[in-house]
């Protein structure tokens, strides 16, 4: 019976590696990510096809170690590794070249023919400056910031649990600072084509005698080893060949408990990104075997895309900022920017296709029909939406003509959330925000001192609201009638949405703001908000 389960597997692996790679290549979409503008801190996320020839591509396993000294590590490492082992067997059986890389181990395999094959492969005769080194940043990083803090080890096993794995790995006779001896048996090693070898001048002779051009880096931990090591990101990218992180098959050494202050997930989402900005691409294991992207059990964050076009207040910025304190912690973001010299493009736009909750901040654009047409499928399937300030008005133009291909939505403001913008008040009439009686139980306020405060901008005319709305805050200029500035609003598709007119750069710097819009960000989502310090 296990037999026949392995003869399935197999045949299965190979169907996926066929529709992969029909003409004999690996089909692949390679993500990386480009500054939406020269001297920005923005990023779209863009991708590339790419047609590899297999016999000059290989899969490199980064410590895909049979033990570790954090007990949540050693668990993510087996959860992802059956998966891993699949991209394995596909990518062997295509003709790649498999380098099995458990540092610290090779002791354990001295008599492996996968390590003789490794030492026995000629010197390559122009081994790179310090392969055979660690590198800690290449010169693509310098300008980034490294978006985690990592110095505490990233051990994120609580202490009590840390306490009774370290008495479990004494049990076991093993070294507890030291625990790896092997790579994990969940991947399977063949003895007749795979190499096995920790250090970076074989790796490089292994690829340049078997011509070897592209290269896919996959295992742990991605912003350790993965990155560092002799034969890791960095050592590739710099040294030329073509290398992409497997971003599904990998896991950081991150502990929540350390700046910025967000889920483990997310920490890894952060790695991520700054390898797509500043070191190289990635892909992702459906690629290469089908099926759905991996994704461990315990990442269960909702999905926010939060999507800003605007030029007037700087959303890209305040959004961009506000995101990783406010939401890291139980949501995976993704950002959207409008494009710096297409001002009717959003690159992306296709993300909101599996999100879950829509941050919008856009102004006046007329998207192609089809952009516009993912916003609206997105609205139609009763997803929840959050806008603010320009967001009435995202799509539609106050005058002028819709350019060729592309499509206005006027009714956006009434159908999604609820509002008639028509028009604002002077900028230099100040404007206060008062707080509704239905205010003060609404989850939206949840932990928010409900006193009047000064607005960072202009009082929009909202009024009248549809039918289905509750007001949450009123807005005031001196001999002016009222306006509505915040509201919930529950849509006709039975959708929810929360609307606010504020979002002036000044805006976030208001704890009351930032608190409110992440609270309807979390009440969109169906999620209690997070306590705040």
């Amino acid at each position: 019976m296990q037999t026949r389960r392995v003869f399935l597997a197999t045949c299965l692996i190979a169907c996926c590696v066929s529709a992969s790679a029909a003409d004999g290549r690996l089909n692949l979409t390679l993500r990386k990510q480009v500054p939406v503008s020269a001297g920005v801190k923005q990023f779209h996320t863009v991708t590339e096809s790419q047609a590899w020839n297999p016999a000059e591509t290989a899969i490199i396993l980064c410590d895909v170690w049979d033990s570790h000294t954090c007990e949540n590590a050693v668990k993510r490492v087996n959860e992802l590794s059956p998966r891993l082992n699949e991209v394995v067997v596909a990518l062997r059986k295509a003709g790649a070249t498999v380098i099995h890389a458990p540092s610290n181990c090779m002791d354990t395999y001295k008599d492996h023919p996968g390590r003789k094959r490794a030492m026995e492969t000629p010197k390559s005769k122009s081994l790179p400056t310090d392969i055979e080194k660690w590198c800690y940043k290449i010169p693509a990083e310098e300008q980034g910031v490294y978006p985690i803090d990592q110095t505490d080890g990233g051990n994120d096993d609580e202490p009590e649990q840390r306490a009774a794995w370290m008495e479990k790995l004494v049990q076991e006779g093993r070294n507890p600072k030291r625990p790896w001896v092997k790579q994990t048996d969940i991947i399977v090693v063949d003895d007749s084509k795979d190499y096995i070898t920790d250090l970076g001048d074989e790796v490089w002779s292994i690829l340049e005698t078997r011509g070897v051009k592209n290269v896919i880096l996959a295992g742990v931990h991605t912003n350790m080893c993965v990155l560092g090591r002799p034969f890791g990101l960095r050592r590739m990218a710099e040294n030329g060949k073509n290398v992409v992180l497997l971003r599904d098959m990998t896991d950081t050494m991150y502990n929540p408990k350390s700046a910025p202050y967000v889920s483990h997930f997310t920490g890894t989402d952060l790695i991520v990104s700054h390898i797509e900005r500043h070191v190289c691409p990635t892909i992702t294991s459906d690629q290469i075997i089908g099926g759905k992207t991996f994704r461990f059990s315990g990442d269960t964050r909702p999905h926010i895309v939060v999507i800003a076009s605007e030029p007037e207040y700087d959303t890209a910025r305040t959004l961009t900022e506000f995101a990783v304190p406010h939401l890291g912690k139980d949501f995976r973001v993704t950002h959207l920017y409008g494009d710096a010299k297409k001002d009717n493009e959003i690159p992306g736009l296709e993300a909101l296709n599996d999100a879950d909750v829509m941050l919008l901040s856009v102004r006046r654009r007329t998207l192609r029909a089809e952009q516009l047409e993912i916003v609206k499928n997105y609205i139609a399937a009763g997803k929840p939406a959050v806008g603010i300030r320009t967001a009435s008005h995202a799509f539609s133009l106050r005058k002028g003509e819709t350019p060729p291909g592309h499509a206005q939505w006027p009714e956006l403001d009434a159908q999604v959330w609820g509002g008639h913008y028509s028009n604002h008040y002077a900028n230099n009439l100040k404007c206060e925000i008062t707080f509704t009686p239905e205010a003060a139980p609404h989850p939206i306020m949840a932990g928010i001192e409900q006193k009047p405060f000064m607005a960072g901008g202009s009082l929009y005319q909202t009024a009248p609201l549809e039918p289905g709305t509750t007001v949450l805050q009123m807005g005031k200029v001196h001999a002016k009638e009222a306006e509505p500035v915040s509201w919930t609003f529950t849509r006709k598709d039975g959708g929810k949405s929360f609307y606010t007119s504020l979002g002036y750069v000044g805006d976030f710097q208001n704890p009351v703001f930032t608190s409110m819009l992440t609270n309807a960000v979390y009440w969109a989502a169906g999620k209690t908000p997070a306590k705040r310090p």
